[in-house]
């Protein structure tokens, strides 16, 4: 239980002032360390301990477990008939002893390291001024080093606190009152205020508005005008330009003509340049039918070509394949390797660069050309290198991986007899 406490300590009849000598005090404490029981205490003390140390709810919860008439009876009732039964040691005042022990554990275990009555006396008056007297109360009280007369003197301390606390709660209710009358009168005009506010704030949201709305519309307007004026800024500038390319009537009459007859004049050289290249594509056309004629011609000539003996080692010789097919070139190069020559290839100009071809061709000991996969211009480019060089060459117009082995086992049939042979060159 906390008191109103004064500014200045109520707390005057302490042990402190008494006047009897030491041996007298040290001859009144009591020996032992064992603290006193509820119902070992002063009748006189009981009241304030259990009216300054429990609550009403609490007592009435105590004491309802052993009387369940006691819920309908009044607080002064209650408290008279704790205080009666807490003379004598029953199961409710021990209920009620080991509540107080429960409560203010903290207390009594600040209190224990007291070991003389001047350190009691000490705690009991830093709790009065501190306004938290009722752990201090219950611990005092029961205290192992508390005589009578400081228990007295306690009990005093705790009746006039009281009153004052009493005095005090009567002039604070005067002042609440005073200051509730005060709060509800402010109240009424806060409201008043509240109200003109929030009516004044919604007429400068609505004004707000309307001036937003405004300035909405003017800059609306204004963009509009921007605009309009930068056309006609525009077309102004267009007129000064016009203006000052045509200085009158007559020269803009004048141009007006020489354009007319210019463009009559293009308009008949585009006739005639429409029919000259008319009959130009009627040429290339006959052009291409001829070429492609004689360059099938060509090559039928040269597939249709036939073996003279020859002799030519394959064995470490680099042997060059013109064109195949993609896929097939690994089997190439494995029927090749397995005659002990090395393998080159170049597709025939189709991806690879046909200028690469003639440094093959001159690095080569033996070309095999496949005329079905290669264009007409690495076909002439390898038969006019291997004529002009005495190069050997084969033409092989099916490029599939078995005639290109018939080629490589002929090659190696002709190396095993004293006559060899190998493929001519066309004339």
């Amino acid at each position: 239980m906390r008191v109103y406490v004064p500014d200045q300590p109520v707390f005057t009849g302490l042990l402190k002032p008494f006047t009897t000598t030491q041996e007298t005090l040290v001859a009144q404490q009591p020996s032992g360390s064992r603290r006193s029981k509820l119902w070992e205490l002063p009748h006189h003390a009981l009241c304030p301990l259990i009216g300054v140390c429990l609550p009403l709810n609490v007592i009435r919860r105590i004491y309802s477990k052993y009387d369940e008439n006691i819920n309908d009876a009044h607080d002064y009732d209650l408290h008279s008939r704790v205080v009666g039964e807490s003379k004598r040691r029953s199961k409710l005042s021990e209920a009620i002893h080991d509540d107080l022990d429960s409560r203010y554990a903290a207390v009594l275990l600040t209190f224990k390291a007291a070991k003389n009555l001047d350190a009691l006396a000490d705690l009991w008056i830093s709790a009065v001024n501190l306004g938290d007297i009722a752990g201090a109360f219950w611990a005092t009280l029961t205290h192992p080093r508390c005589t009578q007369s400081f228990l007295d003197q306690v009990c005093q301390d705790v009746h006039m606190i009281q009153h004052q606390a009493g005095a005090m709660v009567r002039t604070d209710i005067t002042k609440f009152n005073a200051m509730l009358h005060e709060n509800g009168v402010m109240t009424r005009e806060l409201g008043k205020l509240q109200e003109r506010s929030t009516k004044l704030l919604l007429d400068k949201n609505a004004e707000i508005e309307r001036l937003t709305g405004q300035i909405t519309h003017l800059r609306s307007e204004n963009l509009q005008k921007e605009v309009r004026i930068a056309s006609l800024e525009k077309d102004l500038a267009d007129m000064k330009l016009a203006i000052m390319s045509l200085t009158d009537a007559m020269q803009l009459q004048k141009k007006v003509t020489q354009l007319s007859n210019r463009l009559v004049a293009l308009e008949e050289k585009n006739t005639d340049l429409k029919q000259e290249l008319l009959s130009t594509q009627m040429q290339l056309v006959v052009y291409e039918s001829k070429s492609q004629i004689e360059s099938n011609a060509i090559i039928e000539k040269a597939q249709k070509q036939t073996i003279h003996p020859i002799i030519f080692q394959m064995k470490e010789k680099s042997i060059l394949c013109v064109g195949g097919r993609t896929r097939a070139i690994p089997s190439y190069r494995q029927l090749v390797e397995r005659e002990g020559a090395k393998f080159v290839h170049h597709d025939g100009g189709i991806e690879e660069n046909a200028n690469l071809l003639t440094a093959s061709l001159a690095a080569a000991d033996l070309v095999i050309c496949q005329t079905g996969c290669i264009s007409h211009n690495a076909y002439w480019r390898v038969k006019d290198f291997c004529k002009r060089t005495g190069k050997q060459c084969v033409f092989v117009e099916n490029p599939s991986v078995s005639s290109f082995d018939r080629v490589i086992k002929l090659m190696s049939q002709t190396e095993q007899a004293p006559n060899q042979y190998a493929l001519s060159q066309e004339d």
